[in-house]
């Protein structure tokens, strides 16, 4: 079988301008990936009265959507490098669409059912348009250098404009709905001022990407044959698996967020803070974990990272759990502020091993199927990101949390705000922790080359 060689840019030609205009559309991913995370749960059980069981269904089945229709894209997407040399077309699509499509998921102009029904509508447009942008976007970097330590290098700008994304949005949406009153009002005013910055940072990428060529090899497989050829790279799916089970356990901090910031420590308003702490330090952090991966790899690194984040997020427990006074909160506050050093490695160091195991996959088959690849892996990100707020909202029925609306808010019991609690603490501990043999069998399922370049 003959190797297919990856289209790759030359390592000169990863100037700053190129890096600053690749990265800058993570700004737009990470305001999109983040604020219905951090938001849609709570505005539809705390704004639109939608029953938390409700809510946790419409908040994940449009994204299981996502596990179908993003290989779809992947494999449109390899179609039109094989066509053009390029990604583009798909990139600008999903940066017109999003938008739109993200704004109208906090219009609803009714609550109740009706509201459920018009978020879960919108949040399948909304998906779909973010998976039209992402998948060709994430393929990106396999293309732009064949060397491990230029795509690190990617990868860190990427993630330090994701994190400044992923900052904006918790840090500045919660604070857009406050100073536009609350309620649907609030909800309605953030989501078109976030709409239009996401448009903005999007546009960027999507136009100025142009000059990173896709091989016009061999016509890609089509998509039943593509991920036959595919189950044979073990050590990718290993490192999905990891993935999927990390961003489930984020996503379940996210969608506690609020709840806790208003059940257990004493105010919604402490919602943008308790981002800030964990998120900020990420920006800080990302270089840092870059250099450390060159030194001692980045496999180790990642595992490192995960067992720091669950030991912080199990200690959440006591801290939030202690009461609303200043003590509780400055706990809570200085421990998101250790797990944020935590999650930039969780955000870096598994999308800088991703384009390894794309690229050993192409030696192995002969095959380049960079967006094949990436469809499955923005699938299974976006399935974890769903699942988590899933199952918070399930775990908020359970222990019988009650959803109300700005002018009729409820006093929730000391079970439902206990079920609020775990969910921030306990759960993503362990959902850390059960990620930990799947990073285990990605090390022992690398290639000689992976193995070469990771370490």
């Amino acid at each position: 079988m003959t190797t297919v060689a990856l289209p790759t840019a030359a390592a000169g030609e990863l100037t700053r301008r190129r890096l600053l205009v690749y990265g800058l559309g993570s700004v737009g991913t990470g305001l999109f990936a983040t604020v219905p995370g951090l938001l849609l749960l709570y505005f539809m059980t705390d704004a639109l009265a939608v029953p938390a069981g409700v809510a946790g269904l419409v908040v994940a089945l449009p994204k299981a959507w996502d596990a179908v229709f993003n290989p779809l894209v992947g494999a449109a997407s390899d179609r039109e490098a094989v066509r053009t040399g390029r990604r583009t077309r798909l990139l600008v699509a999903g940066a017109l669409a999003l938008p739109a499509a993200f704004a109208a998921m906090f219009l609803s102009p009714t609550t109740g059912g009706g509201a459920a029904i018009w978020v879960a509508v919108t949040f399948v447009l909304a998906a779909s348009a973010f998976a039209l942008f992402q998948v060709p976007y994430v393929a990106l970097p396999t293309e732009m250098s064949s060397v491990p330590a230029a795509r690190t290098r990617i990868m860190v700008w990427r993630i330090v404009f994701l994190t400044l994304g992923i900052l904006i949005a918790g840090g500045a949406a919660p604070l857009l709905v406050g100073a536009a009153g609350g309620g649907r009002t609030g909800y309605a005013m953030m989501a078109l001022t976030v709409g239009l910055v996401i448009a903005a940072v999007l546009l960027v990428p999507a136009l100025g990407t142009r000059w990173v060529r896709s091989h016009p090899g061999p016509e890609p497989l089509g998509l039943v044959a593509a991920f036959r050829t595919a189950r044979g790279n073990r050590a990718f799916f290993a490192l999905l698996a990891s993935f999927v089970l990390q961003a489930a356990a984020v996503a379940i901090m996210l969608a506690a967020a609020p709840y806790v910031a208003t059940y257990r420590l004493g105010g919604y308003g402490i919602t943008s803070v308790l981002f800030v702490c964990l998120v900020a330090p990420s920006a800080v952090a990302v270089p840092l974990w870059a250099k450390a991966a060159g030194r001692w790899g980045r496999l180790r690194c990642l595992t490192v990272a995960t067992c720091g984040y669950a030991l912080g997020a199990a200690a959440l427990l006591p801290a939030a759990g202690s009461g609303s006074g200043t003590a509780a909160v400055t706990a809570t506050l200085a421990l998101c502020a250790l797990l944020g050093i935590c999650y930039a490695a969780l955000q870096v160091l598994p999308l800088a091993l991703l384009p390894d195991t794309v690229h050993a996959d192409s030696a192995r088959t002969g095959q380049v199927q960079s967006g094949a690849f990436t469809g499955l892996w923005t699938a299974g990100e976006t399935f974890g990101l769903a699942a988590g707020p899933g199952a918070y909202s399930i775990a908020l029925a359970a222990t019988g949390f009650v959803s109300s609306t700005l002018d009729h808010p409820v006093a929730q019991t000391a079970t439902a705000r206990t079920g609020i609690l775990l969910g921030f603490s306990l759960v993503p501990a362990l959902l850390m922790l059960l990620s930990l043999p799947a990073l285990r069998a990605y090390g022992r399922r690398r290639t000689p080359q992976e193995t070469e370049t990771t370490r």
